[in-house]
């Protein structure tokens, strides 16, 4: 099993293949989907990590994904930027989910 990442910029991309992980670099909402989509097809990779911005291209796609899906596991992970609010999003997904407020 191996992770698999979905930039929006080449430095976290060549940073994470430094760590091993290969990846992709998409600037547009077709591109996250389509690499998205062929990711899950891939029965060897087990996670698939998200920059913030390639998350934000597509965020209710991904979410319905993240939800129902039980392999790979979709992590958003923050840019070079750090200007995402993370724990934001996680809440707002858990209150999705279980339909709390939280």
């Amino acid at each position: 099993m191996k992770f698999f990442l979905i930039s929006d910029n080449t430095d976290t991309q060549m940073g994470l293949r430094l760590a091993g992980i290969e990846g992709v670099v998409v600037h547009t909402r077709e591109q996250v989907l389509s690499e998205l989509n062929k990711a899950i097809q891939d029965d060897s990779i087990a996670i698939v990590l998200m920059t913030t911005l390639a998350v934000a291209s597509a965020p209710s796609e991904i979410a319905e994904l993240k939800l129902k899906l039980s392999k790979p596991l979709i992590v958003e992970i923050p840019d070079r930027h750090g200007s995402a609010k993370i724990g934001e999003t996680i809440d707002a997904y858990i209150s999705e989910a279980i339909g709390i407020k939280i």
